[in-house]
Order: C-alpha cells, then sequence, then structure tokens
C-alpha cells in the first residue's frame, strides 16, 4: 500500500457481512455459476445476506429470511434457552439456498444436492476461523460426518466443485489451523471440533473492497463499544476515485443494523 491516498473505515460485524454479500453477488464467479450451473448456499448468518443479495439481484428474493437461515449460531454465555430469548426452533430451518441456472429449488438442503453437482458448480459456505496469512478457514464441527462441510469437500476433491467462504474478518485467528485441529480433534478433546478446509477461496471485506472499488485494504486495528463490538478498522489505499467508492460503499452499509434472531 505504498502507492495511493490512504483512508481508514470503520466496520461493524453486521455492515461486513452485508458489504461481502453485496460482492458476492457481483462475483463473476458467482455470475457466472446462475447462468449455467448450480450455486450452492449453505445456511449461516454470513451467508443469510449473501442469500438475500444474489436472490434480490435475480427477482427472486420473496420467500427468503434470514431469520431462521443457519444450523448453529454462537450467543452470549447468559442468553436464555427458556422463554423470550430462548434459542430459535430448528424445527424452522427452511434449507439452503439452492439455485440451479439461476432457479431457487426451495426446500432443498446440500445434502440432497451433492452428489449431483459437478465440475464449475460452486459452494458457498461460511466459517468459524481464517487465518488471514495463509488465506484459509475452518469449521467448527458438531456432527459426527463433519456436517455440510463434509458434503461439500466430497464435491470439491471428486468432482472439482469449487468452495468459496464469504467470512468476516472478527472470525480472524493468529494460530495455525492445521495445529489447532490436531489439539481439538484429539480423543480426550470436549466440545466442537474443526475442520481446515482445504482448497478453499476465503473471501473477506478486504476482499469485497477490492472487487467491488479496485482498492486495496488491510486490516489496521479492531474493537468497539456500544454496539461496535466486534468491528474492524480497514485502511483504504487507492486512487481518489478509489477511495470515493469505498467511502460510498462503506456509508451504504455501516448502518446495517445488529443481527436478530426475532
Amino acid at each position: 500500500m505504498e502507492n495511493g491516498a490512504v483512508k481508514t473505515f470503520a466496520i461493524t460485524p453486521a455492515a461486513g457481512k452485508r458489504l461481502i454479500a453485496k460482492a458476492m453477488a457481483a462475483h463473476p464467479i458467482i455470475r457466472d455459476v446462475l447462468k449455467s450451473g448450480t450455486l450452492v448456499i449453505v445456511a449461516g448468518t454470513t451467508n443469510g445476506y449473501v442469500a438475500e443479495e444474489i436472490l434480490a439481484a435475480h427477482g427472486g428474493a420473496e420467500g427468503f429470511s434470514r431469520r431462521r437461515f443457519f444450523r448453529g449460531i454462537t450467543l452470549p454465555p447468559a442468553r436464555p434457552t427458556t422463554g423470550a430469548g430462548r434459542l430459535p426452533d430448528e424445527s424452522e430451518f427452511p434449507g439452503d439456498v439452492i439455485l440451479e441456472k439461476g432457479v431457487w429449488q426451495k426446500g432443498k438442503t446440500i445434502f440432497d444436492v451433492a452428489d449431483g453437482l459437478k465440475e464449475g458448480d460452486v459452494i458457498l459456505k461460511g466459517a468459524n476461523a481464517v487465518d488471514l496469512c495463509a488465506r484459509r478457514a475452518a469449521i467448527l464441527i458438531g456432527h459426527p460426518k463433519a456436517g455440510t462441510i463434509g458434503a461439500a469437500v466430497l464435491a470439491a476433491a471428486g468432482r472439482r466443485v469449487r468452495i468459496i467462504l464469504p467470512a468476516g474478518l472478527e472470525k480472524r485467528i493468529p494460530g495455525n489451523l492445521d495445529g489447532l485441529a490436531l489439539m481439538l480433534n484429539s480423543p480426550g478433546a470436549k466440545g466442537s471440533r474443526l475442520f481446515p478446509v482445504p482448497g478453499g477461496l476465503v473471501f473477506t471485506e478486504l476482499d469485497a473492497i477490492a472487487l467491488l472499488t479496485g482498492a486495496d485494504a488491510e486490516l489496521c486495528a479492531a474493537g468497539g463499544v456500544g454496539g461496535a463490538e466486534g468491528s474492524v478498522w480497514l485502511a483504504v489505499c487507492g486512487s481518489r476515485g478509489q477511495l470515493d467508492k469505498a467511502e460510498e460503499l462503506i456509508r451504504s452499509v455501516g448502518s446495517e443494523p445488529m443481527f436478530e434472531l426475532e
């Protein structure tokens, strides 16, 4: 980032999800697969925003809600599991978003279509840990057969299906993903396991800014309070026109409200 003007911007996790989603909807890989292949958007909170933007861009967002578009989420330890603040009823899970040549196949999941995916098809899967230096991501696993990422990796390794991992910068971790997986997956360990995804394309807010504006962005600070918890500060570098586009883009997502279950 030695050349060009530089400006810093703060982005909340919710704004980051919306930013990633807008870029995913404009991504050349996504646009191509929507014309002639199958796109699988695996349920998750970030992918809920992605599904909204992609479906809206193709006039098919009616009937979609991201309120139940996840299989598991992280909530504060004090969050009640009964009463008004209870965890959502998983029986309301609507399925993943499967688009075949741009047409939403409502009610289907990745498990319904995984075996039929072919070379060039695309799976979008969120992540829980991102190593920014190595450009790798990992998924927390609760399912004994590795859940949705298990199905996705089989399709990728067996039939050259592409996996893209949209994930916010709040998921960044400094450790080696393989070493962490060895620790968490060892016999006797308790809690979730960790699945480092081989060959997935990690896509964060940094990539979104580059795709949508042409500017470069780097993570330069983080933190906040009063609703800005988990926020990141980005240093964006580029021409004056690129910075103007970046400022307009970030302003357009800046008021995105926190994700709410109800």
